[in-house]
């Protein structure tokens, strides 16, 4: 056996595309087989098909690369849960545009570390360069606005609550008060414990958003400093809490405003859905993430602030990477852009992709997905075996079986997923659990909708038998039909 290729230098292109090949063929293989969302037979099936086809994970001596890949990436892809199948609609998990895969390709060939500039000079240029304009995106008219490149929104909502602890502890008042929704993202009140800020005071939504009274009527017993959280798009239901008034509500008890845009920051693309996040620039930081209405790989988030000197408290000192005298003769200064040090150059994709399509082509893609949504939930209204929670605010649906229980719901989701059949999610809302349909492929079609709410309705109760497993759609998706609008 040779010496392993390098993905980097003048050969290295010409070593990656031999085994791009592999791999291309290995997914195609892998999807082939598995002929579904996800591969059937549950946990210890999946594992034990896994373990039988690759055998030891460290052997004393190596496959090889070619077979390595094959292998690897075909059982991988064999037992993956697809986001591009129609089935697969249980999670913010997209399925990712192919542009930006492969853009992620050359970012893991070319391996920049976004920590100092002599190991990313240019990647070090385009993250600015986008940033700023995301950045910009959300506060149109902001002098100087810029954003963070982060895993996702847990270190979006991790970085705006220290942000908001260190001006709270630089105005010399007492640790920062977090007040939320209960229909905030989990990552809230686990940031605040991580934080040692103290435990955040939780708004019930009965309604399944913030409502500004309550709200106003905890903020008025607090002494600032305060931070509410808003959430633009929630886990659960895609529900958006109403900002213009909630802004309103934290300036007039001298409250900071953060906004967990996760999931609903990407409407800003669409001309048509951006006026549902109104007031979200009268946010002191917001939360975007674009590997859920973005169609990136993950990871692909951001922290959005109106003025970028928002950002100075992450500033750090290390003499090997911004010793003062390179930060003063011009050489950029990486350390305060990021809590971690090494930091793969995520930008890239984020950059294919908005140049590859721009705001309007990105647009097109969210209208499309919460066109999609609204013809499922009237296809799911009209069923008569089948209950809808409420109209879709983004791309999610909530809906059940009419005469099911809860217990009903728990089991019949967990069938599906062990038959193979379908990736949904599960959502409590108005007191009772339901079938979550998260939509965020934007080549679904009328026929996929159907099926799906077809698959649902004939599915048996917990304790009868199921039926066999149905013949499935095949990749790629066939683009004849539209999805309806």
């Amino acid at each position: 056996m040779g010496k392993p290729g390098l993905a980097g230098g003048a050969q290295g292109a010409r070593e990656l595309a031999a085994l791009a090949q592999t791999v291309c063929a290995a997914l195609a293989e892998g999807a082939a087989t598995r002929g579904g969302p996800l591969p059937d037979g549950g946990p210890q099936a999946v594992a034990a098909r896994l373990t039988a086809a690759t055998g030891p994970a460290l052997p004393d001596e190596g496959t090889g690369a070619e077979e390595a890949l094959r292998t690897l990436v075909r059982e991988m892809a064999a037992g993956a849960a697809d986001p591009a199948d129609p089935h697969c609609v249980a999670h913010l998990h997209c399925p990712p545009l192919a542009v930006a895969a492969a853009a992620d390709l050359a970012a893991s060939a070319l391996n920049p570390s976004l920590d100092s500039w002599d190991q990313a000079p240019a990647a070090t240029a385009l993250e600015t360069h986008v940033t700023e304009a995301l950045a910009a995106l959300v506060y149109p008219a902001a002098h100087a606005p810029q954003a963070l490149v982060t895993t996702g929104g847990t270190e979006s909502n991790q970085m705006a609550l220290l942000l908001a602890r260190e001006r709270a502890a630089r105005a010399g008042r007492r640790p920062v008060q977090v007040v939320c929704g209960a229909n905030a993202h989990h990552g809230v009140r686990r940031a605040a414990w991580l934080l040692g800020l103290p435990r955040p005071v939780v708004v019930a939504t009965p309604s399944g958003v913030l409502d500004p009274a309550a709200v106003d009527r905890v903020l008025h017993g607090l002494a600032p400093h305060t931070l509410l959280v808003a959430t633009a798009g929630s886990t659960d239901s895609g529900a958006i809490d109403p900002l213009p008034a909630l802004a309103e509500c934290a300036a007039r008890h001298a409250a900071e405003l953060h906004v967990d845009a996760a999931y609903g920051g990407p409407l800003l693309f669409s001309d048509r859905e951006t006026a549902k996040l109104a007031g979200l620039d009268a946010a002191h930081s917001v939360t975007l993430d674009l590997h859920k209405l973005g169609w990136q790989p993950v990871a692909a988030g951001l922290l959005a602030v109106p003025d970028g000197a928002a950002l100075d408290p992450l500033g750090h000192r290390a003499d090997y990477l911004n010793a003062a005298d390179d930060t003063e003769a011009g050489l950029p200064d990486l350390l305060g852009r990021s809590l971690r040090t090494s930091r793969r150059p995520d930008v890239l994709k984020i950059a294919v992709t908005l140049r590859a399509l721009g705001r309007t082509g990105l647009g097109a893609l969210v209208d499309t997905v919460c066109d999609a949504a609204g013809a499922l939930a009237e296809r799911i209204d009209r069923h008569p075996d089948l209950e809808l929670f409420a109209r879709p605010t983004i791309s999610t649906v909530l809906f059940r079986p009419r005469e099911a229980t809860d217990d009903d719901i728990a089991e019949l989701r967990r069938r599906l997923l062990y038959d193979g059949r379908a990736v949904l999610g599960r959502a409590r809302a108005g007191g009772r659990l339901w079938l979550k349909a998260t939509l965020l492929n934007p080549r679904l079609t009328a026929a996929d909708l159907d099926a799906l709410v077809a698959l649902v309705a004939a599915a048996p109760a917990p304790d009868e038998p199921g039926p066999p497993r149905l013949p499935h759609p095949t990749h790629p998706f066939t683009t004849e039909g539209t999805t309806p609008r």
